[in-house]
């Protein structure tokens, strides 16, 4: 039954395309240079640091005295889709538009202007095994443009691209990026806000959790098409944003793979209401190993919002693991190097034949404690003080 669930998965993501209209000729490769097997592998592998300018520029907008930041307005934009077949956040973007929109694939041009501007959004929503490739291959008039690229994660989807980003210098607080996780598309063509109401906080304000969040140049134009829909969004600074990618991830990740080694198939929902001791042990020392490998924490209240959303929302989501899907869910050091998070990965492929094309990092023997490399008390991940 999970596999089947992996498989029912797998069908949607390479759906082919029908709601839209392709525009555009074939002009700088041939398309099957896209497809899934020529698509590099990412290594996940180095530690990073916060990003200091992102703080810095919010800095610069408190002292502004700007009462809020200016965002962009939605507008035509180009949407890229694979040529296997355009997946749901393709077909969502162009049907939450206002019908001016282009759809292309990798090997097709970028139009010079788009409702007379030169500056407009272009939506990635290649598939994580696609992007290395895509970003590694761009043609020039691409490599111009990398200021209006957007970027998704999270989700089984995308899942967390930032290594893939931060190989091809794009990690950066100026790009946009979003999570799009806090909808879904009706049958009949609308959109359901899947935000999670947790309560008042101590001053009275309505805690939320699982809603979309959009960070750089492109933020407000995100923001727009998904309220104008029916969908709320939120546009933070690259740092908030980060904290709200990796805590989906975490979620993601940790639920499935506890759902996962279940002898009856489980939900997500599942998850949060029988298996809270064993998910919340693996988040909290996830998060421990998220302040070494990454230099950074998670925004408090983390596991409340975390269960909130797979209580709410999750009870149609059976938890899967997926061997295609392992380096950007799963595949992080700050999964791997969790004790109980690696072991829960080798008793799945060894007791319960999952992951059989995925290599897994070796066991920790009995005792055997792994640590970051980041020193203790040094906000600096390669230990200089």
């Amino acid at each position: 039954m999970k596999f089947l669930g992996s498989v029912i998965l797998l069908s949607w993501i390479a759906s082919p395309v029908t709601a839209f209209t392709i525009t555009g000729t074939s002009s700088h490769a041939d398309v099957s240079a896209w497809s899934s097997s020529k698509a590099s592998k990412t290594a996940l592998s180095m530690a990073t640091w916060s990003d200091s300018k992102a703080v810095r520029d919010y800095q610069d907008f408190l002292n502004s005295g700007a009462q809020e930041r200016e965002l962009a307005s939605d507008g035509p934009s180009a949407i890229i889709y694979s040529p296997d077949g355009a997946n749901e956040m393709a077909e969502s973007l162009w049907q939450m538009g206002m019908g001016d929109d282009l759809v292309l694939t990798p090997d097709q041009e970028l139009p010079a202007e788009m409702g007379g501007k030169s500056e407009y959004p272009i939506y990635i929503t290649l598939p994580p095994n696609q992007l290395a490739y895509f970003l590694q291959n761009l043609p020039d008039a691409y490599k111009v443009r990398y200021e209006d690229f957007v970027f998704f994660s999270g989700g089984l989807y995308y899942g967390n691209i930032e290594d893939i980003l931060k190989e091809n210098g794009l990690c950066r607080d100026s790009m946009t990026q979003a999570i799009m996780t806090g909808f879904d598309r009706t049958p009949a063509g609308t959109f359901n806000d899947k935000t999670t109401s947790l309560g008042p906080d101590a001053s009275g304000e309505d805690k939320v959790a699982g809603r979309c969040a959009a960070c750089g140049k492109w933020s407000g134009a995100i923001k727009e098409r998904l309220e104008r829909n029916g969908v709320s969004c939120s546009t933070d600074f690259y740092r908030d944003w980060r904290r709200k990618m990796w805590e989906h991830n975490i979620m993601d990740a940790v639920f499935n793979l506890v759902g996962a080694v279940r002898s009856e198939p489980t939900s997500i929902a599942n998850v949060a209401q029988y298996y809270q001791s064993e998910a919340s042990d693996m988040i909290w020392e996830i998060s421990q190993q998220l302040r070494g490998w990454k230099a950074m924490t998670l925004t408090f209240g983390f596991e409340e919002r975390m269960f909130g959303v797979a209580e709410n929302t999750g009870s149609e989501q059976q938890c899967v693991l997926i061997d295609e899907a392992y380096n950007w869910i799963w595949g992080n050091k700050v999964f791997t190097e969790a004790p109980a998070f690696l072991e829960y990965l080798w008793y799945a492929k060894e007791e319960l034949g999952m992951l059989q094309s995925v290599e897994l990092p070796p066991k920790q023997q009995e005792g055997e404690v792994k640590s970051s490399i980041m020193r203790s008390g040094n906000l600096r991940a390669d230990g200089v003080i």
